[in-house]
């Protein structure tokens, strides 16, 4: 069999293959080092967002309590409402502005003439209706490009209606991908609310779970869960939060960090400003969970709250185990490719791996290197002008810094989990599999032929790409109107929605690529290639003849009526 990398590859001309090939891992090769959060090829269909898509689409969208106003035409506006499936619960004023989506709807004059005008009628209008305590500009390509001041819209409309305005210059071009955006949300939370509110109380053992943005209701599954063991949830960033609660989350004890690459910034600045350390969890699938709750109380270290997570974790595991344990016996041995944002792409290997489902190939769309290798390659990445656009805020202790740990517990306790690092996702994966940053549909494809995962779990750009390839694709940005799927309850609801596609009949109507005769420009590439024995997919096409069309019970003169 020929080099998998190689071949893909082989097909790009010589400056596209010079900027692909340290994008490509092959683990199998001892390769361990990736080319990552660099520009996308031009003309290669890159599935990545743009900056204001992480600042305004996935940080600060997802906030109840917050009129989140797009400056900019209305397309950015409806691209970023909607989509991810943010859930939320109206807060305690009856308040809940996500399923709205505010914008300026910018036409050609106010390119000509400037929006700022219109951006002023705009909040205005929200103030008006909605009477909130916080408003939120996220400007989108056109602001930055013509130089409306969005930050003096905002202090005009702090002094007019006594709101709080936040302004975010996230314009979709700056940096390479939505991480740039997120790095810009992160700035302006820092930078404007946290730290807000030093009145509000708390519990004995605080808590704020960072990166959660409550697709398909995760967070309240995972809230849930650390309610029931005995933390006090301070504050979710952002799925389902308020900024109100941003505003105090300053007294929490420890950051749970679950998405790593779009609040890192944030639980960075935390811990030098209020000395709150941060843990990098994970709350999806069954062994991981486990792991995170087992890790959060050895932070605290109270006996009894050890006693009660280990308490709570086998009530939890046993409501379960009969349906888990047929979810796997149905779904072992299958093969999944993942390619998603934020740390999910490691995250649902281990969930799969509960499954007994094999990852052949994993990547990212916006990572930087540290969310492949791990924290400890931060030092070796060379800051580049794409960098330079994005603020890096410098952090002092504040005056209400509190050392939760004394030096000889916080050393202790860095030995045991993993306190303030990260080791990424390579680490824990199988040496044969794949590492692919920026994955484009051409490479999709290619992969597809030559790894025939049963399942490639990705987004809404390229779902369909992939089921035209006869493969079962489920979206991990948005969880095709399922979910939960954090935790144990959703372990459950992960496995059944997997296997319920992999056995929808519609399979047996595709022919996958492998299975026609029409080797591509590169025949040599693929002439080792063969359908895998007990492969889910899919007859030929000359056992498509055999299926009989679906009678109709309806009589031939209904049929004509």
């Amino acid at each position: 069999m020929m080099d998998i990398k190689e071949a893909i590859l082989s097909n790009y001309k010589a400056k596209v293959f010079k900027s692909r090939k340290d994008h490509i891992l092959d683990l199998a090769s001892g390769q361990s080092a990736i080319s990552a959060n660099s520009r996308a090829v031009p003309g290669i269909m890159t599935n990545r967002g743009c900056c204001y898509a992480g600042c305004k689409g996935v940080v600060v969208g997802p906030l109840k309590d917050a009129c989140v106003i797009t400056h900019g035409p209305i397309g950015c506006g409806f691209y970023s409402w909607g989509t991810r499936r943010n859930k939320a619960r109206s807060d305690d004023y009856g308040r809940n502005f996500i399923q709205y989506c505010l914008s300026t709807d910018m036409q050609e004059p106010d390119i000509v003439f400037g929006g700022e005008k219109k951006l002023r009628q705009a909040i205005t209008e929200a103030v008006t209706l909605f009477k909130p305590e916080h408003i939120m500009i996220c400007s989108t390509c056109p602001v930055g490009l013509i130089g409306d001041d969005i930050h003096a819209v905002a202090s005009w409309a702090e002094k007019e209606f006594g709101v709080k305005c936040l302004a975010f210059s996230c314009e979709g071009y700056k940096g390479v991908s939505q991480s740039g955006g997120h790095h810009i949300a992160n700035n302006g939370l820092m930078k404007k609310l946290i730290g807000s509110d030093d009145i509000s109380p708390i519990g004995r053992f605080p808590v704020n779970l960072l990166g959660e943005y409550n697709i398909g209701g995760d967070g309240w599954e995972t809230e849930r869960i650390l309610k029931k063991i005995g933390y006090d949830v301070v504050c979710v960033f952002t799925g389902d939060s308020t900024a109100k609660a941003i505003e105090k989350s300053h007294r929490a004890h420890l950051n749970l960090v679950q998405c790593h690459r779009s609040i890192n910034y944030v639980a960075e600045m935390m811990n030098k400003a209020f000395g709150i350390h941060w843990l990098k969890v994970n709350f999806v699938g069954l062994k991981a969970t486990v792991k995170s709750l087992k890790d959060i109380a050895q932070f605290f270290g109270d006996s009894d709250l050890i006693a009660r997570t280990d308490e709570v974790i086998e009530q939890e595991l046993d409501a379960i185990k009969e349906e888990m344990d047929l979810l796997t016996e149905r779904l072992n041995g299958r093969k999944a490719a993942i390619f998603v944002g934020g740390s999910r792409s490691h995250h649902y290997q281990e969930l799969l791996k509960d499954l007994g489902v094999e990852t052949v190939l994993a990547g990212y769309e916006f990572a930087h290197r540290d969310d492949y290798e791990g924290r400890k390659v931060i030092g070796e990445i060379k800051e580049d002008a794409d960098s330079k656009n994005i603020e890096s805020l410098i952090v002092e202790p504040d005056k209400r810094y509190k050392a939760i740990l004394s030096e000889a517990r916080y050393q202790e306790l860095k030995e045991t989990i993993d306190l303030e690092n990260y080791q990424g996702m390579i680490k824990d994966m199988e040496n044969g599999a794949f590492v692919v940053d920026d994955l484009n549909h051409y490479e999709t494809i290619e992969f597809i032929r030559f790894l025939k995962p049963d399942v490639f779990f990705s987004g809404i750009k390229d779902k369909f790409v992939i089921q035209k390839a006869g493969v079962l694709s489920r979206q991990l940005h948005s969880y095709d109107y399922s979910g939960p799927y954090s935790g144990f309850n959703g372990a459950v609801i992960f496995g059944r929605d997997l296997l319920m596609g992999l056995k929808a009949p519609a399979w047996r109507m595709i022919t996958p690529p492998w299975a026609v005769n029409d080797p591509p420009n590169n025949p040599e590439a693929y002439r080792d290639l063969k359908a895998p024995e007990g492969s889910q997919a899919l007859e030929s096409r000359e056992s498509l003849a055999n299926i009989k069309p679906i009678e109709s019970d309806l009589s031939s003169e209904a049929q004509h009526a």
